[in-house]
């Protein structure tokens, strides 16, 4: 039976489900955390920020982490979508961020940086799952936005709002 597999992205972190079923009654298989960042390495979960409410500004810390971050969630993400593929056909996956907000439009730097660190997550994690599963298309969205019914099961579909 073919499977969905739907993300809600933190910093550091996101909850997935997998899916079976018809669309109109599915069913949970799994859920859990998949780690997006290595809890071995200071400030991963955070890399934008230099400390509490403070914004991260050597841009060389940032670029290290942004590169752990980038090959750690590569192989935890693969290691999921392995596993679920092992038992399910994967013919569907969404990823759910807290906002698809530019950054740099934000003048808070504390701010900024938690927008960069969404940004981040949410990027990394929808990039990961599309090389992963035979998606119908990835559908990126804000948490609170909502997105027209089957939007996110479209060949081809990739619905970002704005």
């Amino acid at each position: 039976m073919s499977a969905a597999l739907g993300f809600r992205v933190k910093s550091g972190w996101a909850a997935s489900v997998l899916l079976t079923g018809p669309r109109a009654a599915p069913r949970v298989v799994d859920s859990r955390i998949v780690e997006l960042s290595d809890a071995k390495v200071p400030h991963s979960r955070q890399p934008y920020h230099a400390g509490m409410g403070t914004a991260q500004t050597n841009h060389h810390i940032v670029d290290r982490l942004v590169r752990g971050i980038e090959r750690f969630s590569r192989r935890s993400l693969a290691a999921l979508v392995a596993e679920h593929r092992a038992e399910h056909p994967l013919r569907a996956a969404g990823v759910v961020v807290s906002s698809l907000i530019d950054p740099a439009t934000i003048a808070s730097p504390h701010m900024r940086a938690h927008a960069s660190e969404g940004r981040l997550f949410g990027a990394v994690t929808a990039g990961r799952i599309g090389g992963g599963c035979r998606a119908r298309g990835r559908c990126l969205r804000p948490a609170r936005q909502e997105t027209p019914s089957g939007a996110c099961h479209r060949e081809g579909s990739s619905r970002r709002a704005r």
